[in-house]
């Protein structure tokens, strides 16, 4: 049997192995699962006072298939000795090359972007042994790429959430349904913001480990959550896939890989077999009991004084047909819609103009309302907000290029605060309703660089100097930008002709180039962080007199500074 096939295998299981399983989940997890208790109804919980309800299409895999293979009990060998015949523990411990690498630089990377999020690699080798069997077994090529999409089933409502198409098959290869796609299972919805480029060749793929891993990261990091907080971590995976299961289970890998890993080659990696949709792939359609004729009634006594009911026979009248008994079946109820599934478009709920500096928070927050087709307001609808493209590094406040909402009661959805990055121009917001095929509207949003509106020399002392010496102090001022301190503002220096004539000077005073040549204009000037720009050191020719230097930054703020070059007093 090949690989691909002993991968896509399924375990048909009764009654009785079902239950075995549950039991040895919940006795890792009892065992292997830090934060998972169960409470006194025998359900399990997480650590936290609630536990999230995604939509489906709000995961990251759509809560789609997962293998449910578990850990073995017995502690992992870090390295298995040559040429002895390997266990079961020391089999399962091995990652594939390519796979553990992409792991281990997801986890480096996220360490510098997100410190807080103290994510371990060990957490991204749970969920991708759980979601792919480590990339069905490691059968990538060298850039991490998968020898085929890795597709999880159609979901199309039977026995798997519903999605309907939404990345035309660009990913999944199907333009009616979703799947998730590639080793970590993104469904297209989400991999559409959450994907990442993590080999640095210009493209999102999801079905390379090392986009995917790093995309998985960022994913599970999102909202300020931290790794080291078990609940947050619980919270994090649960919205990777919304079940408990799947949290015992990737809880249970994440702690057996923690015990101790080591590398196997590409395409030699374990395959897991026990899925957990128990192979079936569909739900079972409940049979309607059969009709049965109610018992029969006798018949009722004449009262005296009464005539009886005629009988069958008695020549009273012809005999009255047997009726047929009620139908059974209830008749077929129309479902009463969802708040999703009621709204026919969004609109603008006074957004405004979306301008802000680089480096500032945006005064106004993109806002939209969520209506019938009669201009209704709709509560209770999750509004997905989307950061659209790389031409920005702008984000939401917390870090995010993504942030879910719920309309309150009047319809509205408000998105988090825009924070700007440092690229200036214009980028767009996507506002589009979760779990709804229809248009979004997009908002476009501009960065501005930074801006001083006043400058102010730090010190008073004149600037003198001998012809053919240097200035003993430096020139040093403090912009700000209407009051508050204005740092990283570009400005340019330039030793001018005269107050009407600012073109640069000829002689007299000058700053000196990284080659040691004589510049009258120095720009790339930025002030610190607490709005202070200290220049170059100054030094003078041999021509005396009285010379102008003019300081302009961004914004329009403009200080000139008066230099004095006179021979010594005898």
């Amino acid at each position: 049997m090949s690989a691909q096939a002993h991968f896509g295998r399924r375990l048909r299981k009764g009654a009785a192995t079902t239950a075995v399983a549950a039991v040895a989940v919940a006795a890792l997890a009892a065992s292997q699962a830090p934060g998972v208790t169960t409470d006194n109804r025998g359900r399990q919980t997480t650590g936290s006072d609630s536990t999230p309800s995604p939509d489906n299409d709000d995961t990251a895999t759509g809560n789609s298939r997962y293998y449910t293979d578990l850990p073995p009990l017995d502690s992992p060998s870090p390295s298995p000795t040559v040429g002895t015949p390997v266990s079961r523990g020391e089999a399962e411990a091995g990652i594939p090359a390519t796979v553990l690498d992409a792991y281990k630089k997801a986890e480096a990377s996220l360490r510098e972007s997100k410190p807080g999020c103290n994510l371990p690699w060990q957490l991204l080798a749970a969920i991708g042994k759980v979601e792919s069997g480590q990339a069905r077994g490691g059968r990538v090529d060298a850039s991490g790429t998968t020898y085929s999409p890795i597709l999880g089933p159609v979901l199309n409502g039977n026995g798997f959430a519903n999605i309907s198409d939404t990345d035309n098959g660009a990913y999944d290869g199907d333009s009616t349904h979703d799947r998730a796609v590639g080793p970590m299972q993104f469904i297209p919805s989400t991999w559409e913001w959450a994907g990442r480029d993590g080999n640095a060749d210009g493209k999102k793929d999801p079905n390379n480990i090392y986009d995917a891993a790093l995309a998985a990261g960022h994913y599970l990091c999102r909202f300020d959550h931290d790794m080291s907080v078990q609940a947050q971590m619980n919270a994090s995976i649960l919205s990777y896939n919304n079940s408990t299961a799947y949290l015992n289970t990737v809880l249970s890998w994440l702690e057996y890989y923690r015990k101790g890993t080591h590398e196997v080659p590409d395409g030699t990696g374990t395959l897991p077999s026990h899925n957990s949709d128990d192979g079936s792939g569909t739900l079972p359609t409940p049979t309607p009991p059969a009709t049965q004729a109610p018992p029969s009634k006798p018949a009722e006594p004449s009262e005296p004084g009464k005539p009886g009911k005629p009988k069958p026979g008695d020549g009273s009248s012809s005999p009255t047909p047997p009726t047929s008994p009620p139908s059974t079946t209830p008749p077929p109820t129309t479902p009463t819609p969802t708040p999703t599934q009621t709204v026919d478009h969004l609109e603008d709920a006074g957004t405004g103009k979306l301008t802000a500096m680089a480096g500032d928070a945006f005064d106004r927050k993109v806002a939209v309302r969520t209506e019938t087709e009669d201009g209704k307001a709709v509560a209770k609808v999750r509004v997905r907000f989307t950061i659209v493209g790389d031409a920005t590094d702008a984000t939401f406040s917390g870090g995010e290029t993504v942030a879910t909402v719920v309309t309150d009661k009047l319809g509205t959805a408000t998105a988090p605060a825009l924070v700007a990055g440092e690229k200036t121009g214009d980028f767009t917001v996507r506002a589009t309703v979760v779990g709804r095929v229809m248009s979004g509207l997009d908002y476009t949003a501009t960065v501005t660089a930074r801006q001083a509106d006043t400058l102010t020399r730090t010190g008073d002392a004149a600037l003198t100097c001998v012809p053919g010496g240097e200035f003993a102090e430096q020139v040093e001022v403090k912009a700000t930008y209407k009051g508050a301190v204005a740092d990283k503002v570009a400005a340019t220096a330039t030793l001018v002709k005269s107050a009407d004539d600012a073109t640069a000077n000829d002689k007299g005073p000058y700053f000196k180039d990284a080659d040691g040549k004589t510049v009258r204009t120095f720009t790339g000037l930025t002030t610190d962080a607490d709005g202070v720009l200290k220049l170059p050191k100054l030094y003078a020719d041999d021509t005396t007199g009285t010379f102008l230097l003019r300081i302009d930054t961004a914004g329009g703020a403009t200080l000139t500074v008066e230099l004095k070059v006179a021979a010594a007093a005898s």
